[in-house]
């Protein structure tokens, strides 16, 4: 049984990578003006965090959101790399 729900989450679009093809064929009420539409929105402020986030596009509701969450995703948000610490060197003392 665990095996299946891997295999449907593998099926499912993120909406953060998906070109306007992609999200026009995979889902529901979503057309070419508003597959296009994702793709703009996503390109001019960056990743959806959550699915939710889709429902900020113009032309896309909740009722489209509810309609797909099942069929989407957001991928796997990565954390930026933290940086190692610096090592502070003293300041040499100069010599009398």
């Amino acid at each position: 049984m665990l095996l299946i729900g891997a295999a449907h989450a593998a099926d499912r679009i993120d909406i953060n990578t998906a070109d306007a093809s992609t999200l026009q064929q995979g889902l529901t009420n979503v057309g070419p003006h508003k597959a296009d539409a994702i793709v703009a929105y996503r390109r001019q402020h960056g990743p959806f965090l959550r699915v939710e986030d889709l429902a900020r596009v113009k032309g896309i509701g909740t009722a489209t959101v509810e309609r797909n969450r099942r069929r989407m995703t957001v991928g796997t948000m990565k954390a930026p790399a933290a940086e190692p610490p610096r090592r502070v060197v003293p300041a040499s003392v100069p010599r009398r």
